[in-house]
């Protein structure tokens, strides 16, 4: 008599598929059937007797009868590396501290009690006065200015909401490229089937944003990045260091505070930069970690003068031309790809980004603007799986790649109103790019707040082409120009700590923790210590001896640093017209104001 045949359900994240089998089969030959029927390697995916991953099946020579699976028994696979079902909470994802302290806040908008709508006692409530969600669109329409997206919490409240608590929710990243692992067909291009071909994108408007406010701690951080454009008419690029903080006019809002501007190595004109090989790059990430910050976005200028004499910045980004080329959008999200945002919700254990870019160009004023953007998460993949170009001649719009032999693309839409104000959906060859970007506020405080407590300027890093130079030269004149008696607030500046760090001579990598913890902790006892180190003994004897000169003939400053006098044999630039004046003069050949 031939053996009864039993039927297996097996639930996967792509659905259910019953698998024939007999209670003589093996363990090992079921779950061969299992990864030919779903197209995975033998070793790419798990099978559990439970939904909550309990009692896994192993490829081993017992039957299924021993194993206790019977005919209509449902199985649970889960494809190596995911989390499980979707709503399932990854608690291994170590998330950002404003993440974690913005998880544990209520959220909700609380209203006092309407004295005209209200008909209730004191301790009651209605519809006129009880919380509002975070996520309540209404009352984001009518903030002042009103607020179109969101916060990424407010976002994840609404998600977890409901009867259902959130069981079900997951946040997905997006994915333009084949699933691997198919054995049904021939590698593309002469296969491809619909489980492991990507879904077409429909291009929407975002409707959160990752950080909801971009706010510089004082101008002067802002003011010396203009300073390279301002002297040589090159536009500049820098990344921003800071922290996130809670953004408290947006329920559940985020905040990125800018602290420093680093500038890496880059050759820039007019009209272009192009970044090179950083070999600081690592040790920057080092010192910013020690004092508490983190890389939180970029930032570039595109300026050019309107008029020197009144210095005026023409205003070219509008809504006539556009806010972010496409190349730029492209770069955006790169940066934003190097700089996942940990989230306990994906599969992946990460979801979007927290990293902001930041332009520095003119507005309607005629003035220096800084406007702060991000772009979506299907920019973001779209750059990850290389499917989005720049156009050559027309930077308001990008270009989704046609597939070909070596890469597959999935079609790209967009939807807009035709002329007679019917939705209608575009393929996205070309792309207006304002579908891939979302705006966000830049600000400075009334009140300035000083991560970096220096009032003297140590030269910023990679500026030799206007012959700021980073030396002990320069750190004698640092230390020789300062007039405060407090070590703390003379060692408090970026760009020093990076040249000690940094510097061929004598790096202090190693034995510099001490004055990092104090500039962080703004301990002036800790600077102290370490200012009668060995280290800083050796820096002050370096200082005294360059250019040659013995130290008895250079006087000293306030610090005991050697006084060497400014070099003027550079270009300068006028602080009230920013005209840029020959070497050696005292006074603007334009607006004839003197130098300081």
């Amino acid at each position: 008599l031939a053996e009864p045949q039993l039927i297996i359900r097996v639930q996967s994240p792509d659905g259910m598929k019953k698998i024939p089998s007999t209670k003589r089969e093996t363990a090992a030959a079921f779950l061969k059937k299992v990864a030919k029927e779903f197209g995975f390697n033998s070793n790419g995916f798990s099978i559990y007797l439970n939904r909550n991953k309990t009692g896994e099946i192993l490829s081993q020579n017992k039957t299924l009868s021993l194993l206790k699976i019977k005919h209509g028994d449902m199985l649970f696979l889960f494809p190596s590396g995911s989390s499980g079902s979707s709503g399932e909470v990854m608690d291994t994802v170590q998330e950002d501290e404003i993440d974690q302290y913005l998880a544990k806040q209520d959220g909700k908008i609380y209203r006092n009690r309407d004295p005209q709508l209200c008909r209730h006692g004191a301790l009651g409530k209605c519809v006129h006065c009880v919380p509002l969600e975070p996520f309540d669109e209404d009352y984001l329409n009518h903030l002042d200015p009103p607020v179109k997206h969101m916060s990424f919490h407010a976002y994840i409240r609404k998600l977890t909401g409901g009867a259902d608590k959130g069981k079900f929710a997951a946040l997905e990243n997006i994915s333009c490229k084949i699933k691997s692992g198919c054995e049904g067909h021939p590698p593309w291009p002469e296969g491809i089937c619909t489980k492991c071909q990507p879904s077409a994108i429909t291009l929407n408007r975002q409707k959160y944003r990752h950080v909801d406010n971009i706010m510089f701690e004082n101008h002067t951080i802002a003011d010396r990045f203009l300073d390279f454009w301002r002297k040589t008419g090159s536009q500049r690029m820098g990344y921003l260091y800071g922290r996130y903080t809670e953004h408290k006019d947006i329920p559940l809002g985020i905040r990125a505070e800018v602290a420093a501007i680093y500038e890496p190595p880059q050759n820039a004109t007019q009209n272009s930069l192009e970044l090179l090989e950083d070999p600081k790059a690592a040790a920057v990430e080092e010192i910013a970690a020690k004092l508490g910050l983190c890389k939180v976005g970029w930032i570039f200028t595109d300026l050019l003068s309107e008029d020197t004499r009144i210095g005026t910045v023409r205003y070219s980004r509008n809504k006539d031309s556009y806010y972010l080329s496409a190349e730029e959008c492209i770069t955006a999200g790169y940066f934003q790809n190097q700089q996942p945002n940990p989230c306990r919700l994906s599969r992946e254990g990460h979801f979007g980004s927290k990293f902001v870019t930041v332009v520095a160009t003119g507005g309607p004023d005629n003035q220096v603007h800084f406007e702060g953007y991000q772009v979506s998460n299907q920019c973001m993949a779209l750059v990850r799986d290389e499917c989005l170009l720049p156009c050559r001649d027309a930077p308001e719009l990008g270009y989704a790649k046609e597939s070909s032999p070596e890469q597959y693309v999935p079609d790209v839409f967009y939807k807009d109103k035709d002329k007679f104000g019917n939705d209608v959906t575009f393929l996205a060859r070309p792309l207006p790019v304002e579908y891939l970007i979302i705006d966000i506020t830049t600000t400075f405080p009334k009140d300035p707040q000083y991560t970096f407590s220096s009032t003297q300027r140590f030269p910023i890093e990679n500026r030799d082409v206007l012959g700021e130079t980073q030396d002990f030269h320069s750190l004698a004149t640092y230390l020789s120009q300062c007039t405060s008696t407090v070590f703390l607030d003379i060692v408090s500046d970026f760009h020093l700590l990076l040249f000690l760090v940094t510097n061929e001579v004598m790096p202090l990598r190693d034995s510099i923790g001490l004055l990092l913890d104090a500039v962080k902790t703004s301990n002036e006892d800790l600077a102290q210590t370490w200012k009668k180190s060995e280290q800083w003994a050796t820096i002050e004897q370096l200082c005294s001896t360059v250019g040659g000169q013995p130290s008895s003939s250079l006087e000293y400053g306030a610090m005991g640093g050697p006084s060497v006098p400014a070099s003027s044999s550079a270009m300068w630039s006028c602080l009230h017209c920013t005209f840029m004046n020959q070497p050696g003069t005292e006074h603007c050949e334009m607006c004839s104001l003197p130098r300081s």
